[in-house]
């Protein structure tokens, strides 16, 4: 049996992440836990909770943008952006099925997903900022709707 200490777990997760992985899972499995590498273990599980949520923030901001863009822009709509739409909820669904917790934070940053979304069609319209409602025109249920596509 190979011991597994802390220095050299620290050094495994620096060099080669998946064996890391791997060598941290079979410790775990065997309940080897005084050889686990605690700290980058915890780190990695805090950053897994981080990514899902910065995922889940990132399609809505692509979403409530292509919303946007859908009314704001009608002589330029596309099947690109009606799939955009339809791809950006269908992952949005996909995180809250597979993690349903996540729908409180959905709730949590639906705002403020508004605000990068307008400045981003702003940008990518040449529109003023002015041109869009400031606070967001649709319904987080309106935005998660298969069905729904805003008009002018």
């Amino acid at each position: 049996m190979e011991a597994f200490s802390q220095p050299a777990a620290h050094s495994l997760y620096e060099t080669d992440y998946l064996q890391w992985i791997e060598t941290t899972l079979a410790k775990l499995r065997q309940q080897k836990y005084a050889q686990v590498d605690w700290a980058n273990l915890i780190e990695e599980i805090e950053d897994m909770g981080k990514r899902e949520r910065r995922s889940l923030e990132s399609n809505l901001v692509i979403l409530l943008l292509h919303l946007l863009k859908w009314q704001y822009q009608p002589t330029l709509r596309s099947g690109s952006w009606a799939g955009s739409i339809f791809e950006h909820r269908r992952r949005i669904r996909k995180a809250l099925q597979t993690s349903p917790s996540l729908e409180f934070y959905l709730n949590e940053v639906f705002t403020e997903a508004y605000g990068d979304a307008l400045k981003q069609a702003a940008a990518e319209t040449g529109l003023s900022r002015e041109r869009f409602p400031s606070d967001c025109p649709y319904q987080l249920t309106q935005v998660m709707d298969e069905d729904f596509l805003p008009e002018l």
